[in-house]
């Protein structure tokens, strides 16, 4: 009991947090064109991800299910496109490219969220992808590691997407009434992780991993 107070109380504040920092985030009219791509990409593929992880965190409160871990290969690829734009911009923010420069960065906390959840992220899928492949042999820490790194990314994510909802919504549909240069490359692109995400499920499938076997799977 004590324990699900603990994080009813977590998440709540979570959300509390996520809904303060959107009523901060400014809303950027007029950005170079550029800028403007990379973020309706990042948009695109923040709303591509929501399901899927939502059904990742769904599949996964028992250790050892088959779903959970399938659903993980699903999300490699368009994760993976999220961070590499999210990277790209990050870049060229830093190297000093005039419209990024003015296009300005993300607010004080959500720069000091976002590297913590880069970090918990791929601590995620790396601990997640090591007991997909080996399980218990190389010790049971890889699977107290999975779960503690779950329980952070959990929160962070949850101040994340509750922040960022409202503009990676706008973002999404922005290219269906102002279209920009390279709207169909953003949309394949988007598309093309989800396949590739689909076709590394599939070929998961037959893969003898000794998670499956773990008590609870199936």
């Amino acid at each position: 009991m004590k324990l699900f107070v603990v994080a009813f109380l977590g998440v709540g504040l979570a959300v509390l947090a996520g809904l303060w920092l959107d009523r901060r985030l400014p809303h950027q009219r007029g950005r170079d064109p550029g800028v403007e791509a990379n973020a309706r990409l990042i948009g695109y593929a923040s709303i591509v991800l929501l399901i899927p992880l939502a059904a990742e965190v769904g599949t996964g409160i028992r250790l050892g299910l088959l779903a959970h871990a399938l659903i993980g290969f699903l999300l490699l690829p368009p994760l993976l496109l999220k961070l590499g734009s999210v990277g790209y911009r990050f870049v060229r923010y830093y190297t000093g490219d005039a419209g990024y420069r003015l296009a300005g960065p993300p607010e004080i906390v959500m720069r000091l969220l976002g590297p913590a959840l880069v970090l918990l992220t791929l601590a995620l899928f790396v601990t997640g992808i090591e007991l997909w492949l080996f399980g218990f042999r190389f010790g049971s820490q890889w699977a107290v590691w999975h779960k503690a790194a779950f329980v952070l990314w959990f929160l962070a994510i949850t101040v994340h997407v509750v922040a960022y909802w409202r503009r990676a919504s706008e973002l999404a549909l922005a290219d269906s009434r102002i279209r920009l240069k390279g709207a169909m490359a953003r949309r394949s692109l988007v598309i093309a992780s989800l396949i590739l995400g689909g076709s590394l499920l599939i070929a998961m499938l037959p893969f003898p991993s000794p998670f499956t076997l773990l008590p609870g799977s199936g």
